[in-house]
């Protein structure tokens, strides 16, 4: 039961990695995503590469 609740627990803090992510990534000035090189519609698979490793 520990392991099940310890997996939920990690999880759960991805997921909130991750939406914090994206939403810095889709709120950065355009100015400064064209400096990084990022292509703004592509922050949800930047935002996963950056938690989940994928």
């Amino acid at each position: 039961m520990t392991a099940l609740l310890t997996t939920l627990q990690t999880r759960l803090q991805q997921r909130a990695a991750y939406t914090r992510t994206k939403a810095e990534l889709e709120s950065m000035p355009l100015d400064v995503a064209i400096d990084l090189d990022i292509y703004k519609p592509d922050a949800a698979k930047l935002a996963a590469q950056a938690v989940y490793g994928r």
